[in-house]
């Protein structure tokens, strides 16, 4: 686990800020409808790269966002562990991890 916190809003909502800051980004942040549920919404983020019709996706982690009721969302952030080999794509989601945790002011 690279962070784990807890945000203002609920599940939805910052899924969506999320989603917004990985596109500023230049990387990928979407839901992932399979991994969730009506308490908790799991973020693919990845890193993608385009060569003309060719999109390729690279995961660099996992955002796990649970309901805690009262509008509060505890936050997960964990690196995809293949990724930590790849010390490019390691550093690029630990920066994105801090900037998530920054904008949404994380107290443990």
């Amino acid at each position: 686990m690279l962070a784990e916190f807890t945000a203002a809003g609920s599940p939805s909502r910052v899924s969506r800020a999320i989603e917004e800051l990985a596109r500023a980004q230049g990387i990928s942040a979407l839901v992932v409808p399979w991994e969730s549920d009506a308490a908790a919404l799991s973020i693919a983020v990845t890193s993608v790269k385009a060569d003309g019709w060719a999109i390729e996706h690279t995961n660099l982690g996992t955002i796990r966002l649970t309901d805690l009721g009262n509008d509060a969302t505890r936050v997960a952030i964990a690196p995809d562990e293949r990724r930590t080999a790849v010390p490019q794509l390691g550093a690029l989601f630990e920066r994105f991890a801090q900037q998530v945790r920054r904008q949404f002011g994380g107290a443990s």
